[in-house]
């Protein structure tokens, strides 16, 4: 795959699952030894990712060991040598309280899920997509029963009462303006997040502080979620498994996940 035309990027930022990470989940020796060689090359790594928090710790040795994942969407920095979140960028707790309101009142028998900066809160009702990644023990309750501090990320909202390809839009007719509604993967799973937080905004903070401007980036996804960040970057490529959206939004198409689309291309650049 020929890269004529662009200049060699400063950072890559890729996405994770469907993108970097194998259908599986897993990250391949041929992935991981793509990555090593961009660091030492003077490439900076960025992941960008969906993945909450609590899903990014047995992740963390894979990815390097080192340096900085955009999780939730943009909604918190995860430092991966001390495995916590440096900076959150939450939802407001009221107006968290707002919006489930609305939602239950229009969409009766949806239910949600909390993704915090250091744990999860699921209710009963909440059709939960992977259950694998529920801690041992929660004990689900009803979202009013929320600590105030609690600092929430992401609001995930899903109803299985309505065919799944309009939950997402009818979420967004009501939450507006107060938060911006994401999709990241299947089952109608509807993804809210703070105005103007998304996975771009995420790269563009972690840029500014380091001086890296949007033409020295390369960016790597396969979702809407995506988007914006592809937008953004100086190149934007999607994945060949990739949504038909970010398909036709990207500057270039690499191999898919499965085929390691992501480590060919930096395998050109090292």
């Amino acid at each position: 795959m020929p890269l004529a035309g662009f200049s060699r990027p400063r950072l890559v930022a890729t996405d994770l699952d469907g993108t970097l990470l194998r259908t599986d989940g897993s990250l391949s020796e041929r992935t991981q030894a793509a990555l090593v060689a961009a660091e030492q090359d003077g490439i900076h790594v960025v992941f960008v990712t969906a993945r909450p928090p609590r899903w990014l710790y047995p992740l963390a040795d894979a990815v390097g060991g080192h340096g900085t994942i955009i999780a939730a969407n943009g909604a918190f920095d995860y430092d991966v040598v001390t495995r916590r979140v440096t900076a959150s960028y939450p939802l407001g707790r009221d107006l968290v309280d707002e919006l489930v309101a609305d939602l239950r009142a229009a969409l009766p028998g949806i239910g949600f899920s909390a993704e915090l900066a250091d744990g999860v809160h699921i209710e009963p009702n909440y059709p939960e997509l992977h259950p694998r990644w529920v801690p041992e023990g929660l004990v689900p309750s009803p979202m009013e029963s929320l600590p105030r501090d609690a600092v929430v990320g992401k609001l995930l909202a899903r109803t299985e009462a309505l065919p799944t390809d309009e939950v997402i839009p009818r979420v967004a007719e009501i939450v507006g303006g107060r938060g911006l509604v994401q999709h990241s993967g299947t089952g109608g799973l509807a993804e809210i997040s703070a105005a103007g937080v998304t996975k771009a905004s995420g790269l563009q903070r972690w840029c500014a502080a380091h001086g890296i401007g949007p033409g020295e980036i390369w960016a790597f996804g396969d979702m809407p979620n995506d988007l914006p960040m592809l937008a953004w970057a100086g190149v934007g490529f999607a994945v060949a498994n990739a949504h038909p959206d970010v398909l036709a939004a990207a500057d270039r198409v690499c191999r898919s996940n499965d085929d390691d689309g992501v480590a060919e291309v930096l395998e050109q650049l090292c």
